[in-house]
């Protein structure tokens, strides 16, 4: 298929603001006459091109996209429909009127059926009725497109709330020890949901096990493989998968489902015993995460970590679970980069974790709802000299409490 072409008119345009385009393909020099002077004799301005051919249509139509087709269904190289399916493959945004002899009105109807607008018999036409069906042709197709590309929004809807359902899970939680607050935020270049994801569960003796993580790329195959690893990830923790073999098995997933050999994700998944004043981190290329502790603020924790999965599938690769101490009433917040990579200002350097950290610590007495939406408030503030935050935002915070 040839790729877009410039229009010698924009559809739907006005009659009288711009003379609409016409392709008329007929061989027969006499009838391509007739044509001529119906359109001199209704006095509407048209710009009326020719091809006498099948091939001579192609490559007019590689050139220029008309609103309007009049195609004669009778050419040296091709008869009845298939020169109709050939011209409504090569430009599917144009009307087609077919023109048809006395007596072809059944091949006309069959045209109709087939794709195009109307038809019209040359023995009948009229420079008045030939304008009028050249009009209602043009707003047919029109409309035919509009409707067609409703469709298509509402089936891309659908699809995002499929994809919003698995990257926005609903935590599965045993008891009330845990508060959560979980953000999702698309970057500015998309409407759509991206490969960033997040999940929470508590298995039955009360531990709770989060996870944030970020697929590479942008798009429905990332985000699609963003849900394949959030519940993949949930699966395994459910079936007792800890440590080093967890992150191995995502790895298999994320190997056997990504759609390109370059895709790789990054992620942070905790663990946390109750009761227990530490927690158990596993870092996979991805960032840091945050403390917070109501005696001595806000800090930036970097555990050890292994590389992100998927980006060295030949190498044996080891991600070391880290026990990390967790304030008395603190804290925790897991992000993803879209959240740090944000630059403060056209040309200047990107907000990073340090960035990070300092409006964490400013705002380090806020309630959790607050804080979390008070960080994404201000990053995306001070990006907005480059046009907002370009990647994925997700955040989980987790706060723990006596169960009640």
């Amino acid at each position: 298929m040839p790729g877009p072409r410039p229009r010698t008119g924009p559809p739907g345009a006005p009659w009288n603001s711009e003379a609409p385009s016409v392709l008329l393909i007929e061989d027969d020099d006499g009838d391509a006459l007739l044509v001529e002077e119906l359109v001199l004799d209704s006095g509407v301005p048209l710009k009326l091109r020719r091809a006498t051919s099948l091939a001579e249509t192609v490559r007019e139509l590689a050139i220029h996209v008309p609103q309007c087709v009049l195609l004669d269904l009778h050419l040296p190289d091709a008869q009845g429909l298939e020169a109709l399916r050939t011209v409504l493959d090569r430009t599917p945004e144009s009307a087609v009127v077919v023109l048809t002899g006395l007596a072809e009105e059944q091949a006309g109807l069959a045209a109709v059926a087939a794709g195009a607008q109307d038809y019209l018999i040359k023995g009948r036409l009229e420079a008045d009725l030939f304008v009028r069906a050249i009009r209602y042709a043009v707003q047919r197709k029109q409309t035919e497109l509009a409707a067609a590309a409703l469709q298509a929004g509402r089936l891309r809807a659908q699809e995002n709330a499929r994809l919003e359902r698995g990257l926005l899970p609903t935590p599965l939680l045993v008891d009330d020890s845990v508060a959560i607050c979980a953000r999702y935020q698309p970057g500015r270049a998309q409407t759509l949901l991206g490969g960033d994801f997040y999940d929470i569960v508590q298995t039955p003796d009360g531990t709770t096990h989060a996870v944030v993580g970020d697929v590479s790329g942008h798009g429905p195959d990332e985000a699609a493989l963003g849900v394949c690893l959030r519940v993949a990830w949930r699966s395994f923790v459910l079936a007792g998968a800890r440590g080093q073999r967890l992150l191995g098995l995502l790895e298999r997933i994320l190997l056997a489902e990504r759609s390109g050999p370059e895709i790789f994700a990054t992620l942070t998944t905790l663990s946390r015993t109750a009761g227990d004043p530490h927690m158990d981190v596993q870092r996979a290329g991805h960032l840091g995460l945050l403390l917070r502790s109501p005696g001595t603020g806000v800090r930036l924790e970097e555990v050890p970590g292994g590389p992100a999965l998927g980006l060295l599938p030949d190498h044996p690769a080891h991600w070391p679970v880290t026990r990390v101490p967790v304030p008395e009433n603190g804290a925790v917040m897991l992000f993803t980069d879209g959240l740090v990579e944000g630059r403060t200002g056209v040309g200047t350097e990107r907000l990073g974790e340090d960035g990070l950290l300092a409006l964490a610590r400013l705002h380090a007495d806020l309630p959790a709802h607050a804080f979390v939406d008070t960080l994404i408030h201000s990053a995306q503030e001070l990006a907005a000299a480059d046009g907002g935050l370009a990647d994925d935002v997700a955040v989980l915070h987790l706060e723990w409490k006596r169960p009640t």
